[in-house]
């Protein structure tokens, strides 16, 4: 395919969000050790918010120490990631790409917790890892559609 033939066209943020939601896995973006880092996971999409599955200890948790020096999990709530999925043909020349951008939180409901461990299977084989969960509530939304031009 001509790589100058291919048309870009903005998708809405319904439109995106709906896409994403048919989407199986995306990438998260967030900082760690002050640099950016990106991560592999599966998703769904709720109510407009993105959830991920991610394994205690993931380096979207920070540390801080305890009053008895020892370290402590706490989980970061509130900061800032970035979220992107697509699908893209590359023989056709066809495809979408979606990118968040806003804040996540650790899940605590202990409903919301048993409802997304149905619904996002844990990637190991045996389902051993509990996990965590972390929801992201998007401000900013862009999609892009690529398509092959007619010339």
């Amino acid at each position: 395919m001509d790589i100058s033939m291919r048309q870009l066209t903005e998708i809405p943020r319904a439109e995106a969000l709906s896409l994403l939601a048919g989407a199986t896995l995306g990438r998260i973006v967030f900082t760690a050790h002050a640099l950016p880092a990106v991560r592999l996971v599966s998703h769904i999409v709720e109510e407009a918010a993105i959830v991920i599955r991610s394994h205690y200890g993931a380096a979207i948790i920070r540390v801080r120490p305890e009053g008895d020096g020892g370290p402590r999990e706490r989980a970061a709530n509130d900061i800032v990631v970035a979220y992107e999925a697509d699908e893209f043909d590359s023989d056709a020349g066809l495809g979408w790409s979606v990118a968040v951008t806003g804040t996540a939180a650790l899940v605590r409901d202990p409903g919301d917790i048993a409802r997304y461990e149905r619904m996002l299977p844990a990637w190991n084989k045996d389902g051993g890892i509990a996990g965590q969960f972390v929801r992201i509530c998007p401000e900013i939304v862009t999609g892009y559609r690529f398509a092959c031009g007619t010339g």
